[in-house]
C-alpha cells in the first residue's frame, strides 16, 4: 500500500485498488501580527508593549500588535494623524525592515516543511500543509506540536485552521485567530456542529468574497458563510462567475482549489514613491536604474524574457499650485533579454525622454512588458538573444546578490552614493538583526 500525492488529490492505493481515500485535511498556517512578531524576536522587552510598522516613506501603518487592535488604531491609517494618540499609548513604532521580515520568513517556512511532504508557500507570512493521511485521531495534537515548534525554533507566533479545503481551512484560521483558541489550533474537522460555525461567520469573510460580492450577496440574502454554502452553485454561478460556484463547493467540502504550480507573470514592476521630491536627473537616472535590476532578477528568476521596458516617472498630483506632470516611455528590444545592462541602459535612454527641469518627482518605476520564456526565444535576423556568457554573468550576479545582499553588485548607472534623494525614508528602522553581519545581536 502506498500514499500517491498531489497537493488536493491525496488517496491511499492498494493493489486491489479498493480501500477508500484518506479524509482530506489541508492546514492554513498564519503568522500572528508577523511584521510587529519579527520585530519583537530581539527586543523581548518589546513583548507587552504596542508595537506599530509603517509603511514606504514612514506614511501609513501597514502592521499592527494586539494591542494597538485593542486600541482602535486602524490599518492603513497615516502615522502622522494617530501620532500623539501612539505616544499616549507608549507605542512602540518603526519603519519597516523588509530584509528581516524575509530572513524571518524563510525560517518559519523552512521549520514548517519538516512536518510534511506536501507544502506550499502562500505568501510571506502563511503556508498551507498537506496533512492528509496522518492519523486523525493525533491530528489535532500533531498540529500543536507544529505550531509550539515552528514558535520556539523562530520566535514568530503562528496560528493553524484544518479542514478538508483549502476555503475550509481558512475559515478555521481565522476563527482560530479571532477567538484565541488554546493550543493556537483550529481543526473544522473536529467541530461538533459545522453548520453553526459556518452561520457565526459573515460572508464577507469568506475567502474570494470581497467588498462588492458582500453587498451583491447580502441584497439577495446571503450573509452568511452558512447561507453562501446553502446556495445552488449551479445559480450562482450563472449570476456571478466560476470562482463563486468554487467558493460554494469548497464550503461543502468539495476541493476545487488544488495545488498549482506558480504561472511566470505577464508583466514585472519595480517602482517606488521617493523619500523626498526629486528635481535633478541623475537621481532619477539612479532610481530608474535601480528599479530595472531588480526588475530583471525577478525575471531571471521565473525564467523569462521581456521584449520592451516601461519607464515612467512623476510629479505629486495632491500640491496646490504645482503642475502634475506624468510621462512614461516605452522602450522595444530587437531580441529579448533578461541582461540588467541591457535593461539599465534603455530605462536611462528612458528618462531622457521623460525629464523635464523645474518639475519635483516624486516616484518614478518600470515596467517589464512582453515576457516570454527564456527557453523558447524566436530567433531574429537584426540581433542576437543573450549570449551564453551573459547568462553566466547574470547568474553570478543573481548568486553574489543573493548571498551578500541585494546592492553588493549593481549596474554604475544606479550610482554610488551613500545617500540618494530618491531613497525611502526609513529613519525609525530597526537593525538587519540577521542579514548584516555588523548589526547581529550580540551577548553579554
Amino acid at each position: 500500500m502506498v500514499l500517491s500525492s498531489r497537493f488536493g488529490e491525496w488517496s491511499q492505493v492498494s493493489s486491489a485498488n479498493t480501500e477508500k481515500p484518506w479524509p482530506r485535511r489541508i492546514a492554513l498556517v498564519d503568522c500572528n501580527n508577523f511584521y510587529a512578531s519579527c520585530e519583537r524576536v530581539f527586543r523581548p522587552d518589546w513583548q507587552n508593549k504596542p508595537v506599530g510598522v509603517l509603511s514606504n516613506n514612514d506614511g501609513c501603518i501597514i502592521a499592527r500588535s494586539n494591542e494597538l487592535k485593542e486600541a482602535g488604531i486602524p490599518m492603513g491609517a497615516p502615522y502622522f494623524k494617530h501620532k500623539q494618540e501612539l505616544e499616549a499609548l507608549g507605542a512602540v513604532v518603526v519603519s519597516s525592515n523588509y530584509a528581516l521580515y524575509g530572513d524571518m520568513s524563510a525560517r518559519v517556512m523552512n521549520t514548517l516543511g519538516s512536518f510534511t511532504p506536501e507544502f506550499e508557500v502562500y505568501s510571506i507570512d502563511e503556508a498551507w500543509l498537506d496533512l492528509t493521511g496522518f492519523d486523525l485521531s493525533t491530528l489535532d495534537a500533531y498540529a500543536r506540536e507544529i505550531v509550539s515548534t515552528t514558535h520556539k525554533h523562530t520566535g514568530i507566533p503562528v496560528s493553524m485552521g484544518i479542514g478538508p479545503t483549502k476555503v475550509l481551512a481558512k475559515v478555521a484560521n481565522r476563527i482560530c485567530k479571532k477567538r484565541k483558541v488554546p493550543g493556537s489550533v483550529f481543526n473544522l474537522g473536529s467541530a461538533e456542529n459545522l453548520d453553526a460555525v459556518l452561520q457565526s461567520f459573515e460572508v464577507g469573510d469568506v475567502w474570494g468574497v470581497g467588498r462588492r460580492w458582500k453587498e451583491s450577496l447580502n441584497r439577495i440574502g446571503i450573509y452568511t458563510a452558512l447561507d453562501l454554502r446553502n446556495s445552488d452553485p449551479t445559480e450562482m454561478r450563472k449570476r456571478y462567475n466560476v470562482v463563486m460556484q468554487r467558493l460554494i463547493m469548497e464550503l461543502r467540502g468539495v476541493p476545487c482549489l488544488c495545488f498549482e504550480e506558480i504561472e511566470p507573470k505577464k508583466e514585472i514592476i519595480a517602482s517606488r514613491s521617493f523619500g523626498e521630491k526629486v528635481t535633478d536627473k541623475q537621481s532619477l537616472i539612479e532610481a530608474v536604474s535601480g528599479h530595472a535590476a531588480r526588475a530583471a532578477e525577478k525575471l531571471r528568476s521565473q525564467g523569462s524574457v521581456c521584449g520592451a521596458i516601461q519607464v515612467s516617472a512623476r510629479s505629486s498630483p495632491f500640491i496646490p499650485h504645482e503642475p502634475y506632470y506624468a510621462k512614461s516611455v516605452l522602450i522595444r528590444f530587437e531580441v529579448p533579454t533578461a541582461d540588467t545592462r541591457r535593461l539599465a541602459e534603455a530605462a536611462v535612454r528612458g528618462i531622457d525622454g521623460i525629464y523635464k527641469p523645474g518639475v519635483r518627482f516624486m516616484k518614478a518605476g518600470v515596467m517589464l512588458v512582453d515576457l516570454s520564456a527564456a527557453s523558447e526565444q524566436q530567433q531574429s535576423l537584426f540581433g542576437k538573444p543573450d549570449s551564453d556568457s551573459s547568462v553566466k554573468l547574470m547568474d553570478a550576479l543573481d548568486a553574489i546578490n543573493g548571498r551578500y545582499g541585494s546592492h553588493a553588485l549593481r549596474t554604475a548607472s544606479s550610482g554610488t552614493r551613500s545617500h540618494k534623494a530618491w531613497h525611502m525614508q526609513r529613519n525609525r528602522m530597526t537593525p538587519g538583526y540577521t542579514t548584516r553581519w555588523r548589526e547581529l545581536v550580540g551577548a553579554g
